[in-house]
């Protein structure tokens, strides 16, 4: 395990309840960057309230969420200036966003993400979200990283 949940509160700015990666799993620096992350889906999830009632799924809203999430350990554990510089990175844009199957309680929902390209302070992220063998969503996202004074501007 590479960042367990304390390092990750290091790593995200995001709290409970949107706070959607438990675990990093695997990094890898090599070109392309890589990065495998889990999310424990549990039945105590806000979300599950009104996401159906009586037949809890994940919104996919959340699941490209986790993902971008995911793509934000990649881009801070492969950047130190990032880290350095304590740099936000934002969701700017979702592309090829596809949905396979749905994510209940009990699922545990893995993340690949894979750094296809950087121009300037922004990166793009190729992401899966898988639930054993089975891809259940995917896309490709594009960051932004912005220093925090330059984003409350």
């Amino acid at each position: 395990m590479i960042a367990d949940i304390e390092k990750i509160l290091d790593l995200l700015p995001h709290r409970y309840p949107f706070l959607l990666v438990d675990r990093v799993l695997s990094f890898s620096n090599d070109e392309p960057a890589t990065l495998t992350a889990l999310k424990n889906v549990t039945i105590n999830e806000p979300f599950f309230q009104g996401h159906f009632p009586g037949h809890p799924v994940m919104p996919g809203v959340l699941i490209i969420e986790a993902m971008a999430q995911a793509a934000g350990c990649l881009a801070y554990l492969a950047d130190a200036a990032a880290r350095e510089q304590k740099q936000l990175f934002y969701l700017v844009k979702v592309d090829k966003a596809r949905f396979n199957k749905i994510v209940v309680p009990g699922d545990q929902l893995f993340f690949n993400v894979t750094q296809k390209r950087l121009m300037r302070n922004m990166g793009v992220y190729e992401t899966t979200a898988s639930v054993g063998e089975d891809t259940v969503a995917s896309a490709e996202l594009l960051c932004a990283a912005k220093a925090p004074e330059e984003a409350s501007a």
